[in-house]
């Protein structure tokens, strides 16, 4: 079965391309300096800065795995010049509740969402729900605290 198909937004992989780089090129080697100073400094048993330079180390692969394969299975999108209206990926928009409060969301890929700084996956229910709409419609978003309607006020 095919993987449903990635985005990220062209900043997106601009910043994890940056991270990236700083992973190999600062965080790596410094990681096998404290290592290599570890262990000179009394051997690799019972050592705790050896443990906890280990466990670095490991994080640091692991991100830099996590991020190659981010790269490398997803598809950049561009935020559109034209200004269709549409909620597309790489689209903010600014959205009110029946209540009158006011949210606004940039529509993200999976990858660099981040909820709690308005950078919400095109996959999450409102993502989805927002995707491909237009400025005044309404749309209606099941979540846990019950069924949730949002009207688009502002798409860019």
């Amino acid at each position: 079965m095919a993987q449903p198909q990635k985005f990220i937004t062209e900043e997106g992989r601009e910043r994890l391309s940056d991270e990236l780089k700083d992973l190999r090129a600062v965080r790596r080697p410094a990681v096998a300096a404290r290592i290599h100073a570890a262990t000179a400094s009394g051997g690799a048993a019972d050592n705790a800065e050896y443990e906890d330079a280990k466990n670095e180390q490991a994080f640091v692969e692991g991100r830099i795995l996590d991020i190659e394969r981010i790269l490398s299975d997803s598809v950049a999108v561009r935020k559109s010049a034209e200004a269709d209206g549409k909620v597309r990926i790489g689209s903010t928009v600014t959205v009110k509740a029946p209540n009158g409060q006011t949210r606004r969301f940039t529509i993200v890929g999976s990858a660099e969402a981040k909820p709690l700084e308005g950078r919400i996956s095109n996959e999450s229910p409102v993502g989805q729900a927002l995707l491909n709409r237009e400025v005044g419609d309404a749309v209606e978003i099941a979540t846990r605290a019950g069924n949730q309607k949002l009207t688009i006020v502002r798409a860019e």
